[in-house]
């Protein structure tokens, strides 16, 4: 691959767009699929499939940096108090429970979607149904009150319930955190803990995810490749920091229908353009 300057500007902005996507449930793999329709890096098919998960990792450590506090299960400051704080363990290990259903679907069928599902009509239908069921669901939780409120209130039961509809986010278009917030409204989360334990979620996923594709694509990084691989990782950090504090901030005041609503569009936009 030749990098220049439009090849990193071409970085830089997939970067962006990971760090924006990767947390509003609007799906960052069917937006980095679908710029690539139009913004094609020079790539091999292999580094392109590779790159576009581990680039993930960038906004993966933008959580870990923002929630250190609320995922650290060991405190060594305050003598009087456990070295080990069993809420935290306890809390990891529901984590665990909610990616085993994820992990085996992905080890059964990843090569399988990639091959066949990996299209723009996947992507817009995945889009248009899921926005649609975001608008129901919030609709319908009006009249109603979480019985889950806090990440703490999250049972073992209600973990493994979310991780089944994460499942359905191997589908490209779906959103791993869209599939995961509709899934744990569903079942009556409140927006700020379903959107937190997506958070926490996300972390043994895509490091999983970012070390299936590492070690299929083999080792074997150019200098340039490296160089890829670092910028849109960093760019994907810095603007996933932003986001997460502003989806935060959002969803303590405003319900998630304005993501349906752009995903409704977005999904018809793409139906327009597969057909012009």
């Amino acid at each position: 691959m030749q990098l220049d300057l439009i090849e990193i500007l071409k970085v830089i902005f997939l970067g962006i767009v990971e760090g924006i996507t990767e947390w509003l449930p609007i799906s960052s793999t069917g937006h980095m699929l679908l710029v690539d329709e139009f913004i094609t890096l020079q790539m091999s098919d292999a580094f392109k499939e590779m790159f576009f998960v581990v680039i993930q990792l960038g906004a993966i450590l933008a959580v870990v940096v923002l929630f250190w506090g609320k995922m650290f299960p060991f405190q060594f400051r305050d003598k009087t108090k456990p070295v080990v704080e069993m809420d935290k363990i306890s809390l990891w290990l529901k984590v665990v429970v909610a990616c085993i259903p994820g992990a085996v679907v992905t080890l059964l069928f990843d090569d399988y979607i990639e091959a066949h599902l990996h299209t723009p009509a996947v992507i817009a239908a995945a889009l248009i149904i899921y926005g649609i069921a975001f608008i129901v669901i919030e609709n319908w939780n009006k009249r109603r009150t979480p019985s889950v409120a806090t990440l703490q209130d999250i049972t073992y039961m209600t973990a493994l319930l979310i991780g089944l509809f994460q499942v359905l986010s191997i589908i490209p278009g779906t959103s791993r955190s869209g599939a995961t917030i509709v899934g744990a409204l569903l079942i009556g989360v409140s927006r700020v803990a379903a959107a937190e334990f997506t958070f926490f979620l996300a972390v043994p996923v895509m490091f999983g995810l970012s070390a299936i594709k590492i070690l299929k694509f083999g080792f074997s990084f150019t200098g340039e490749e490296l160089l890829v691989l670092g910028i849109g990782t960093v760019v994907a950090f810095a603007v996933s920091v932003l986001v997460i504090k502003f989806l935060m901030g959002y969803i303590k005041k405003h319900d998630f229908k304005v993501f349906g609503w752009y995903r409704i569009a977005l999904g018809l936009l793409v139906i327009l353009l597969m057909v012009l």
